[in-house]
């Protein structure tokens, strides 16, 4: 389920997430929904284009970490590619 920043409290959250397109970061919410996840979607920055660099904003999706794996397993079976460190 959704939730606001205040409900993860001083808990340092993992990212699971980068949705480019409102219509992506919709479908991610309806699959961490139904699979009954608490997440926090964040609008940030993020950096596009190899050439030519284009600044965006994005849907971030933050898990707590004792979710991590599961999130990761529901977004890969969904067809999600879940973030990696670069």
């Amino acid at each position: 389920m959704r939730r606001e920043s205040d409900f993860f409290g001083n808990q340092a959250l993992v990212l699971v997430y980068v949705a480019r397109r409102l219509k992506e970061a919709l479908a991610l919410e309806k699959v961490l929904d139904a699979a009954g996840l608490d997440y926090l979607v964040d609008p940030a920055p993020y950096q596009s284009g190899i050439l030519f660099r284009a600044q965006r904003v994005g849907a971030f999706f933050y898990v707590a970490p004792e979710l991590e794996g599961r999130s990761r397993a529901v977004l890969i079976e969904h067809g999600f590619r879940p973030y990696t460190e670069p």
